[in-house]
């Protein structure tokens, strides 16, 4: 199993980001998908879950319409789009396959003027 996020990096209050998470050595389009963040000092909370079909979503109150979740099942890879963004969303974000125990090395978020 192999998942490296990519995308990250530093803004100022209000911009946008997208992030990507490309997944490899396991079958992609059968599971569902999540991003997860970790701000310093505190402990790592689930961001956004999508379904393996991309059907389904689901998100955290603190992101919910500003942050979107979508998948290509193609190209093995899954995708965060982060507009409106507050210092608050500063973190390191990672992807993860539900039920396969395996992080990447994460991307770090920065928003910041």
């Amino acid at each position: 199993v192999r998942l490296v996020e990519s995308g990250g990096g530093l803004v100022q209050p209000g911009g946008s980001l997208r992030l990507s998470c490309a997944a490899s050595g396991f079958t992609f389009s059968s599971y569902a998908m999540s991003w997860y963040r970790q701000a310093p000092g505190k402990e790592r909370e689930l961001v956004a879950r999508i379904s393996s079909a991309g059907s389904s979503t689901n998100y955290a109150d603190s992101v919910k319409g500003r942050f979107t979740i979508s998948r290509d099942n193609v190209k093995n890879t899954v995708y965060l789009q982060m507009n409106s963004l507050k210092p608050e969303d500063t973190a390191v974000y990672y992807c993860k396959a539900r039920a396969i125990d395996y992080w990447g090395q994460g991307s770090q978020v920065t928003v910041s003027s």
